[in-house]
Order: structure tokens, then sequence, then C-alpha cells
């Protein structure tokens, strides 16, 4: 049974763009619908060249930006190495105990008998 919450419209745009008149001046008289306007075999073709395309568009970016990264990241060691930045190792192992604390709380809190689990495998 339905009742008058459970109700919702269904908006179709091929004739919500003929009513109103900005749809056609911002996207142009033919923005229908594109599966009435192409084969199925002219779709499947158009969308396996343009997922091969932002494939290999996201192939590239992430490429660049681990390479990005990466090179931040060995900048930072010879800089570090070199002597123009120091790093405070005990306040950085102070914050990584922190985070494991933490972590390990709400861990213990979430799934106790994983943990007792996890403990037992790590103590053989």
């Amino acid at each position: 049974h339905e009742s008058d919450d459970d109700s919702y419209e269904v908006l179709d745009l091929t004739e919500y763009a003929r009513r109103h008149h900005w749809w056609n001046r911002l996207f142009g008289r033919n923005s229908g619908p594109i599966v009435e306007k192409y084969s199925v075999a002219t779709q499947i073709v158009m969308g396996g060249v343009t997922g091969w395309c932002a494939g290999f568009l996201f192939q590239k970016v992430g490429k660049l930006a681990a390479t990005a990264v990466g090179g931040g990241f060995l900048l930072l060691q010879i800089a570090s190495h070199s002597g123009y930045v120091q790093v405070d190792w005990k306040r950085v192992e102070k914050d990584v105990n922190k985070a494991k604390k933490q972590l390990k709380k709400r861990a213990n809190k979430a799934a106790p008998e994983i943990n007792t689990l996890i403990e037992e495998v790590s103590l053989s």
C-alpha cells in the first residue's frame, strides 16, 4: 500500500526542456536525450572511447601526482639530511604512540572479539 508521504514525482527532462525556454537557450534546441539520436552500436563505441580516454587521462594524472608526492618526500629527506630541516623525532614518536592508543581504544569499542583474536595471533 502506498501513502501520500511515499509518492514521488517523475520529471521527464524532454517535456521540461520543451516548457522552459531557458533550458533551450543554455543547452540548445537539440538537447534532447542522446538515446534517441544515436544507434546502440554508436553509443557503445562512444562510451568505450570516452571511457578509454578518461582512463588514460586519470592514469597520466595519477602518475604525475604520485611523482610529485614522491619527489616532494625525496626533497624533504634530502633537506633533512643536509640540515635545512630539523625533525623532532621524539615528538613524532610521541604523536605516533598517541595515535596508536586512540586507534586501539576505538578498535576495542568497535569489535572486542577481533582484538582478542589479533592479540592471540601476535603473541604466538
